[in-house]
């Protein structure tokens, strides 16, 4: 019994701490709109702003890359996935939204990500889905008409609306490949290792996208507006490598490792009401009230479409693809 107790107790922490990271991986990523969209303003292209921020993140992450080379020869696979889908494309159509839309707009649409999940197991993995994981669905959907306000003839930029739309499929690959090899015990790919790789992948296919050579550095000497107060540009920069990207994926990835894609992505929506406050506070953009209403109502669904989802270990296929457990894991689970 108190060896019982005392396995509890531990779990209990272990949960406790990963719950702590995901909400600390929310706050930074959610700072990371406000602090590009001023840079994108000053002059920057959205891609060399995506560019600056993973090639800075990615020299500070060097050292541990050099430490787990290892992964590299282990899982490549792993590796390039991450790099493309959780760093490159996240980043990438991300910015390239907010330069179109409002910060906050962009980022709910990204969270219909949970909604996509669903789908992938409902029409790809011919799964059946619950009656609450349907509704999430719904009430998701319904709150993105809300959000663009269809009613208005969809006044947002429709490339826009594509583009944060990319990212949020590309973030359903950031959870799904955060969590891979998370219980392989001591042959799990370290998180920081993948991490630091994805971060050298990514940048290695942003400059050949982004073109950096072609990047106005003049501006980074200056100051940008940030809702009529100027701001030096370096210090914004500063901002988004250091808490918006290095901090933000350590702590979201050790996140899903403590917990499951499923619960870090219901925590993982308070980033949505961290850049919308932060937008509305520091960027003066204001949010009508049907959007609000719209944007609570993408938020619920996420939350109910995250939490129907399979939990961590059940022996069925996990959302997204995850590889099959071996069948001694689920004998033992039983």
């Amino acid at each position: 019994m108190p060896v019982r107790t005392s396995g509890s107790s531990q779990s209990g922490r272990g949960k406790g701490i990963g719950l702590g990271l995901a909400v600390g991986s929310a706050i930074a990523f959610g700072g990371s709109g406000v602090a590009a969209k001023p840079l994108i303003e000053a002059g920057l292209d959205p891609l060399h702003v995506v560019w600056l921020r993973v090639t800075g993140a990615a020299l500070v992450m060097l050292p541990l890359a050099v430490r787990h080379r290892a992964l590299l020869r282990r899982r490549p696979a792993l590796l390039a996935g991450f790099g493309l889908l959780a760093v490159a494309g996240v980043q990438a159509f991300y910015f390239a939204s907010i330069s179109r839309m409002p910060v906050a707009v962009s980022l709910l649409l990204e969270y219909l990500a949970p909604a996509l999940v669903l789908g992938w197991v409902r029409f790809v993995q011919r799964r059946p889905v619950t009656r609450a994981a349907a509704l999430g669905v719904v009430l998701a959907v319904g709150g993105l008409t809300c959000v663009v306000e269809v009613w208005s003839g969809l006044r947002f930029d429709a490339l826009g609306l594509v583009l944060a739309l990319a990212a949020a499929c590309c973030q359903v690959g950031y959870f799904v490949l955060a969590d891979q090899g998370g219980d392989a015990g001591d042959d799990a790919p370290d998180p920081l290792g993948v991490i630091a790789y994805g971060l050298l992948i990514g940048a290695l296919v942003l400059t050949v996208v982004a073109r950096p050579w072609n990047l106005d550095f003049s501006v980074l000497t200056g100051s940008a507006d940030l809702n009529g107060t100027r701001v030096p540009a370096w210090l914004l920069l500063g901002w988004i490598v250091l808490i918006a990207t290095v901090v933000a994926y350590v702590t979201g990835v050790l996140s899903v490792r403590r917990l499951s894609p499923q619960v870090a992505g219901v925590v993982a929506c308070l980033e949505a009401v961290v850049a919308t406050v932060l937008a509305w506070v520091l960027l003066g953009e204001h949010l009508s009230a049907p959007q609000l209403a719209g944007g609570a109502m993408v938020l619920l669904g996420a939350y109910i479409a995250q939490s129907s989802a399979p939990a961590k270990g059940s022996p069925r296929p996990v959302a997204g693809g995850e590889p099959e457990r071996d069948p001694s894991a689920h004998e033992a689970t039983a």
